[in-house]
């Protein structure tokens, strides 16, 4: 089994910017700046540092991230990390770029409107429709107790789920 997952709260360095691919696609990219304090122990003096982080969103996540995303805000970011490759067409030499691919954002902020921040996170399959959930949330009668005396022991057989 293997992981690939990126978690990070940080400051969006640039407005969000929305384009949309040949085949209709919303990708949205922004960078967002971490940093790291730390107290240097021969010293005695903080030093710091930043990182950025370029941050791909798709689909509806990236609409909302255009949208409600702008520069200076706080926000986490959670996803996963993927480098893509591309010839230059001006040197010709084969180019990298490391990027998060942005699964679920909040913003910690304040958004443009004033209000306080929220959280889209990226439906589990895009093209599916919303499922509704039929579950019932039973009634305080409903739901199984178990009488514990102190001189019972309780058996993982009675207990109700």
């Amino acid at each position: 089994m293997d992981l690939n997952k990126a978690m990070m709260i940080g400051n969006i360095v640039n407005d969000p910017e929305m384009r949309t691919t040949p085949n209709g696609q919303n990708v949205t990219s922004f960078r967002v700046a971490t940093n790291r304090r730390w107290k240097n122990q021969a010293t005695g003096e903080y030093n710091e540092d930043s990182q950025f982080h370029s941050i791909v969103a798709w689909g509806k996540l990236a609409e909302i991230c255009s949208q409600y995303m702008s520069k200076g805000q706080k926000v986490y970011i959670e996803g996963r990390i993927a480098t893509r490759s591309w010839d230059d067409a001006q040197t010709g030499q084969k180019r990298y770029m490391t990027e998060i691919v942005a699964e679920n954002a909040i913003m910690l902020g304040q958004k443009r409107d004033g209000n306080a921040g929220g959280s889209y996170s990226k439906p589990a399959a895009p093209a599916a429709a919303p499922q509704e959930n039929n579950a019932q949330i039973p009634s305080p009668e409903q739901i199984p107790t178990i009488n514990v005396d102190d001189q019972d022991e309780i058996r993982v057989e009675d207990i109700p789920f």
